[in-house]
């Protein structure tokens, strides 16, 4: 019988090469997030521009969605509620980029148990992901 004595093998979500494709030619991310609205790195995008103009509520909610879209497909890929999340696997970076956002958002707001939350699950998710998401 082979076993990961380490945990749980890293979820990997699945290619989204057509709604990555239209972010990464410059299509507005409302319109990826309309047409895509299961896409958690449309929500992302979406709350990183909220919080450059300074609107952190807007980020907030945003994130969420995102964070929770992303959460429904990492449940549909095998992840059990813990382990590891690859910041370098490019379908996971728009849930843990949402996951960063919404971190940023609750601290911004004084929500110091969300910020706290959101921050321990990225760390936990992939130990690089933090400093690659501009999060302390």
């Amino acid at each position: 019988m082979n076993q990961n004595l380490l945990g749980p093998e890293p979820t990997l979500l699945p290619d989204r090469a057509e709604p990555q494709t239209a972010l990464a030619e410059g299509t507005d991310p409302v319109d990826v997030a309309t047409r895509w609205p299961d896409f958690s790195e449309a929500w992302a995008a979406l709350a990183e521009r909220a919080l450059a103009a300074g609107d952190p509520i807007a980020a907030y909610a945003y994130a969420r969605t995102g964070y929770h879209r992303g959460l429904d497909q990492l449940r549909r890929s095998g992840w059990k509620g813990f382990g590891p999340i690859p910041w370098s696997h490019r379908p996971n970076q728009g849930f843990l980029r949402a996951l960063a956002a919404l971190a940023k958002a609750a601290h911004t707001i004084g929500d110091t148990e969300e910020y706290t939350r959101c921050s321990t699950f990225l760390a936990d998710s992939d130990p690089t992901a933090p400093s690659e998401l501009g999060l302390r």
